[in-house]
């Protein structure tokens, strides 16, 4: 799809279809939801950031709460070698050296009236979120230096950011930090949640390594480590696999190894004792 904008033609992204479902912890949705509302007609939706550890489902949510809003989501993943165009627009040539103006997800969802996820936020340096500081205010728009070009968001357009509270990311700048409030934070579930999330993404699992796996996180949880349902994913996918291959059922053995060979030794401290 291409929109005209200011007499500049810019070809838009696709949206991101995922099949994924949010499972338990509903407050943590009703906040992120009640963010994005709009109560008057001279209010403006919020600009939620959702800070966790990485892998508790941060981006999920995300999606999952756009979905119910019945709305395109578009991610927009961020690192630490985002550039402001990489956020904006994108010149690209075409034949006849001729430029293209590709944009961005980000602007896309802004001009369709979609939800974008900027996924992992905090890796992004001060010049890149310096080039939204007008979007994530009342003006609501960006403007490209690339294209020569400013642009309005749609008044359904809604954005949020997802971070991860590790040593690997950049200390946003207070000028951004007040505009990306509020700040939602996704904890470790309890085990009814974590068991469901398990059965959610297997489906086929069986429900002995399922119950084993969110032991293992339970108790991992207990002593503040950063393994996460995701981690516990993979166990459990390691440990069918195991007993798949060996045509034998799986035992204390298999489980214990696919902890190890996902997680290293170190992880043997939190399997269940029984």
């Amino acid at each position: 799809m291409i929109v005209e904008i200011e007499g500049v033609p810019l070809h838009l992204a696709h949206p991101d279809e995922l099949t994924v479902n949010w499972v338990g912890q509903e407050e943590v949705m009703r906040q992120l939801l009640a963010a994005w509302l709009v109560i008057d007609a001279q209010d403006l939706p919020m600009n939620p950031r959702l800070l966790g550890k990485p892998g508790v489902g941060k981006t999920t949510l995300a999606y999952a709460a756009a979905k119910r809003l019945g709305r395109e989501v578009y991610i927009m993943q961020a690192t630490v070698d985002t550039r402001p165009e990489d956020l904006l627009v994108t010149p690209v040539i075409e034949g006849d050296s001729r430029l293209r103006y590709v944009a961005s997800p980000l602007v896309t969802a802004m001009l369709r009236g979609g939800i974008v996820i900027l996924d992992e936020g905090n890796r992004m340096s001060e010049k890149s979120w310096a080039s939204l500081a007008p979007l994530l205010d009342n003006r609501r728009y960006v403007e490209s230096i690339v294209a020569g070009i400013k642009i309005k968001a749609h008044p359904l357009f809604r954005l949020v950011a997802t971070m991860n509270d590790d040593a690997s990311t950049f200390d946003l700048p207070e000028y951004i930090h007040s505009r990306l409030q509020p700040q939602i934070l996704i904890d470790f579930p309890e085990r009814h949640e974590e068991i469901a999330i398990l059965r959610e993404n297997l489906p086929f699992g069986d429900d002995h390594i399922l119950s084993y796996v969110t032991d293992f996180l339970q108790n991992a949880h207990a002593a503040d480590e950063r393994y996460t349902a995701r981690d516990g994913i993979n166990i459990a996918r390691f440990a069918m696999k195991l007993a798949s291959e060996e045509a034998r059922g799986v035992s204390s053995e298999i489980l214990r190894l696919a902890v190890t060979q996902t997680l290293g030794d170190e992880a043997l401290r939190y399997v269940p004792r029984n």
